[in-house]
């Protein structure tokens, strides 16, 4: 099957897959789950992966000076400045599948959101193309935060890049316990979704108040020694105050923007053709409101020498050198993956040749480097 510019492949569990997809019978962490595979005590195997993860960032560092790309990120050695987005790579071992794509060619990966519990995740439609974007409202669907940890992370490159889970919560106590599991397990980074819009408890209720934002992430500050990003939402009146309200409390990172909250009606049937009836918009369309949010939280994270990953919209490598100048130090990729399995080379090559073309060496000078006089 053959994408058309502008159109949106979503890969289905189950569907026929385009040509370039290399199938396998079932995916690797359900074959995984039903088999028992990759249960080892975390005593052993968390000393094998501390050591290794050592041994990987002591390389990263030694090759910066090869590659522009190559970053430091909370301590985290990154290949390059891109993070691929939760929610668009499911849990690490889809895209693989796909000839040509590598996980070397980011800095990270955010896995799928994650509960406490299991969670099936809102009724159908999910998902529903727009002009210049896409609405979706999976719900947070996933097997639960132990499961994720003892079943499907044992299965993840640890060696190919950075993995950061995804955290989500009904009340502040389960963020923290949440957070708690993760940190008794090898993922490099913990990003507390408090801005999902398609969830009817927890999100953005605690997203789009700055004192609720705080309190989860305090809570989750007091369980986990890891890396924290929080995931800050678009859809609240003063997104630079949230974040400072969010840094005061132990947020380490911040990731702007989520998705934000849109609608679409199926006029023959006067209903909303989203199942939740409402769901997030991402997509090129979002990507003028992705900029300006993170220009306004930069004013605020820069002071205290917090990095940003800035997302929304961002479809080539054009849209990911905007966001580094508007003041994120990573750029996030979600929807463009749709279209574009194997854009985050083509993004990395034009980061590349620009840095070249003006004359700099690091991908990391271009944070915030906005030139508000022209």
């Amino acid at each position: 099957m053959l994408v058309n510019h502008g159109q949106f492949m979503v890969i289905q569990a189950g569907a026929p897959q385009p040509p370039i997809i290399q199938t396998k019978p079932q995916g690797v962490h359900q074959m995984e789950l039903g088999a028992d595979i990759g249960r080892q005590p975390y005593d052993i195997t968390g000393i094998r992966r501390n050591f290794r993860m050592i041994e990987n960032n002591i390389e990263h560092r030694r090759s910066a000076a090869e590659d522009p790309l190559r970053m430091d990120f909370l301590g985290l050695a990154f290949n390059s400045p891109l993070v691929l987005l939760s929610g668009c790579v499911g849990f690490g071992h889809e895209y693989p599948r796909i000839a040509g794509f590598s996980h070397t060619e980011v800095g990270a990966v955010c896995l799928k959101g994650t509960t406490l519990r299991a969670r099936l995740g809102n009724p159908p439609h999910r998902v529903y193309e727009t002009p210049m974007g896409m609405l979706n409202a999976i719900g947070l669907q996933n097997p639960g935060a132990r499961a994720v940890v003892e079943r499907i992370l044992p299965g993840l490159d640890f060696s190919a890049t950075r993995w950061i889970a995804n955290i989500a919560g009904a009340t502040v106590k389960e963020y923290a316990e949440v957070c708690r599991v993760f940190d008794d397990s090898p993922i490099d980074a913990i990003e507390i979704n408090i801005s999902c819009p398609n969830v009817k408890e927890g999100g953005m209720i605690f997203g789009n108040s700055p004192a609720m934002s705080a309190r989860v992430v305090e809570a989750c500050r007091a369980a986990t020694r890891k890396p924290l990003i929080t995931k800050l939402s678009p859809n609240q009146a003063d997104i630079a105050a949230n974040a400072r309200r969010c840094i005061e409390a132990g947020s380490d990172g911040l990731a702007v923007i989520n998705t934000l909250s849109g609608m679409a009606i199926d006029i023959e049937h006067r209903r909303p053709v989203i199942g939740h009836g409402q769901g997030g918009l991402s997509g090129p369309a979002i990507k003028p409101v992705a900029l300006l949010k993170v220009h306004q939280v930069y004013a605020v994270a820069r002071r205290h020498g917090i990095p940003i990953i800035g997302q929304g919209g961002v479809a080539d490598w054009h849209d990911a050198v905007e966001f580094l100048l508007a003041g994120a130090t990573a750029v996030g990729i979600g929807t463009a993956l749709f279209r574009d399995p194997l854009v985050c080379r083509k993004i990395n090559a034009g980061i590349r040749d620009y840095l070249s073309r003006h004359g700099l060496t690091r991908a990391c000078e271009l944070t915030g480097a906005l030139n508000k006089e022209v």
